[in-house]
């Protein structure tokens, strides 16, 4: 059975910092591809960001949305995945969701959620304005 298990959302003010973790089990971490996604009141689930496996060379895809404001990255060794969001504007408001895909092998992380098998409860991630 895999867990994913999302921490670090919050309430924070326009133009903070936030970042996101996400510890994984009962899987061989270092060989998924891991992404972010959110959801806003009303909205759909949307694509955030998300990085290949190390193996596979780590590349990282991002929203276009996020404009250089947010890093992902990933720490085998903790089987976490890292969502470093910066500049927040009230517009980044949502649950955000952890994901793993499978062992694709990924070299370029998909962005469509339906590739990803496995997902965590989220964590809501407030900015005021």
């Amino acid at each position: 059975q895999v867990q994913l298990v999302e921490s670090g959302g919050g309430l924070v003010q326009a133009g903070d910092s936030l970042r996101l973790s996400c510890v994984a089990s009962g899987r061989t971490f270092s060989r998924s591809t891991m992404g972010w996604f959110r959801q806003a009141p009303g909205n759909e689930r949307e694509f955030v960001a998300a990085i290949a496996p190390m193996y596979r060379g780590g590349s990282v895809n991002f929203a276009d949305f996020v404009k250089g404001r947010f890093t992902i990255s990933r720490d085998n060794a903790k089987a976490t995945v890292y969502l470093q969001m910066n500049s927040m504007e009230p517009e980044d408001t949502a649950v955000y969701y952890c994901a793993a895909r499978g062992y694709y092998g990924d070299y370029n992380p998909p962005v469509a959620d339906v590739e990803y098998d496995y997902w965590g409860q989220g964590t809501q991630v407030t900015v005021s304005s």
